[in-house]
């Protein structure tokens, strides 16, 4: 089992940042991928960003330039830095953890961006 928390959400306004946060309970050496993914009222869950176990990342185009996910293996945490944030951003945001022995979801962090 893998048990992920997420921290960083909150209220912002339009332009402005946040740094997401994903602490995994486990080595994030024993992780081959890891993602942020967030999901809208009334919208499919999407994936944001993903970092695999040797540091690749990839990032949706709807945020490309604006976000950027990073890791700090030392404490089993990946970061979603989030700039010129738009209301279009506003979603609840989730961390989620791929090993061997399944997908691994964490409960989520609103984001809000509104003025």
């Amino acid at each position: 089992q893998v048990q992920l928390v997420e921290s960083g959400g909150g209220l912002v306004q339009p332009g402005g940042s946040l740094r997401l946060s994903c602490t995994a309970s486990v080595s994030i050496y024993s992780i081959y991928g890891m993602h942020w993914y967030r999901q809208a009222p009334g919208k499919q869950r999407e994936v944001v960003a993903s970092i695999t176990s040797g540091s690749k990342t990839l990032v949706a185009n709807s945020v490309k330039g604006r976000f950027t996910i990073s890791s700090d293996n030392n404490k089993n945490t990946i970061y979603l830095q989030m700039n010129s944030l738009k209301p279009e951003d506003t979603a609840v945001y989730y961390c989620r953890a791929d090993r061997t022995t399944g997908s691994y979801w964490g409960q989520g962090t609103q984001v809000t961006v509104s003025s």
